[in-house]
């Protein structure tokens, strides 16, 4: 299952991002993986938590970003959750936002997850309107 947390920049993704991780950590049977972009979230999260920056394996791209998830599922069979925010800037840069591209990312996400019971939740930074029709269902 994939979720979008979807907001324009400021509108507090990032804090709701934090609370689902907090939270998933409690109640998983698993272990749960929160991907950023840099260190901001450092110290926002429990020890308990794998987090991962992105930037010391150079992913850059919808392909890398996609073979890096698949990569720590396929790495991980008790990986339940995996949570990932800057998802834009992951993708495409920081000024970057290729709707298609990400819908293509989502769309692969999901046939992922579909026959497991792994859910991956990412930040969006952008209005629900922008979004291609064929995602927005994973919007929450």
């Amino acid at each position: 299952m994939v979720k979008l947390i979807v907001g324009s920049r400021g509108s507090g993704k990032t804090k709701k991002l934090i609370q689902q991780v907090q939270e998933a950590a409690k109640v998983s049977k698993g272990n749960v993986v929160c991907i950023e972009q840099g260190h901001s979230l450092r110290f926002d999260l429990s020890y308990h938590i794998r987090l991962i920056n992105i930037e010391e394996y150079s992913i850059k791209g919808a392909e890398a970003y996609y073979g890096f998830i698949a990569g720590l599922l396929a790495g991980n069979y008790d990986i339940t959750e995996v949570f990932g925010d800057a998802t834009f800037k992951i993708l495409c840069g920081k000024d970057c936002k290729d709707f298609e591209g990400m819908a293509d990312f989502v769309q692969r996400l999901s046939d992922l997850t579909k026959d497991s019971e792994i859910t991956i939740t990412l930040t969006v930074s952008c209005d629900m309107a922008e979004l291609p029709e064929r995602i927005r269902q994973f919007a929450v």
